[in-house]
């Protein structure tokens, strides 16, 4: 935006800037029919029969252990995401004071992502995942490095879509 259109008297602000000038033309649209699903590349997933965005899983830890660990809890995300096929893009975790560890791992097929409150015990994860990775394969891998009960919730996002 330029500088002076900032100031622009009252006067002027009846008058349409530059940038408002309006087409009187009617412009023709053509009209593009999707391709059918099983034509697509959009790496939508397949679940119980379901077409899919993808799978998210929303995992609850309980009574864990090892929630403060920052190198515990990268190396977890790491193995998660070799035992679900997926592709690590970028990981970014933060460790707070006094405790606690929130994060995400940037994946080609969505996300994987963590908070923990070391001093109950408890971490919510979310596991998003599109394609032909598997969200699954987290849940044991979460399991043995966290020894806790693991809740897990599952939404089929973007079905229909």
């Amino acid at each position: 935006m330029r500088q002076n259109a900032l100031l622009r008297s009252e006067k002027d602000l009846a008058l349409p800037g530059t940038a408002r000038k309006r087409d009187t033309k009617v412009a023709k649209v053509a009209v593009v029919k999707p391709a059918p699903a099983d034509e697509r590349d959009d790496h939508f997933a397949l679940r119980n029969g379901v077409r899919c965005a993808g799978v998210h899983l929303i995992v609850d830890l309980h009574d864990a252990k090892g929630l403060d660990d920052i190198d515990l809890i990268e190396a977890t995300l790491r193995h998660c995401v070799d035992a679900a096929g997926a592709t690590l893009l970028h990981i970014h975790l933060h460790h707070f004071q006094p405790n606690g560890v929130s994060g995400v791992a940037v994946l080609a097929e969505s996300h994987i992502s963590i908070h923990t409150w070391p001093d109950i015990g408890y971490a919510a994860l979310d596991v998003f995942m599109c394609g032909k990775a598997n969200p699954d394969m987290c849940i044991p891998v979460l399991r043995d490095a966290f020894q806790g009960r693991v809740e897990v919730n599952e939404l089929l996002r973007g079905q229909n879509a």
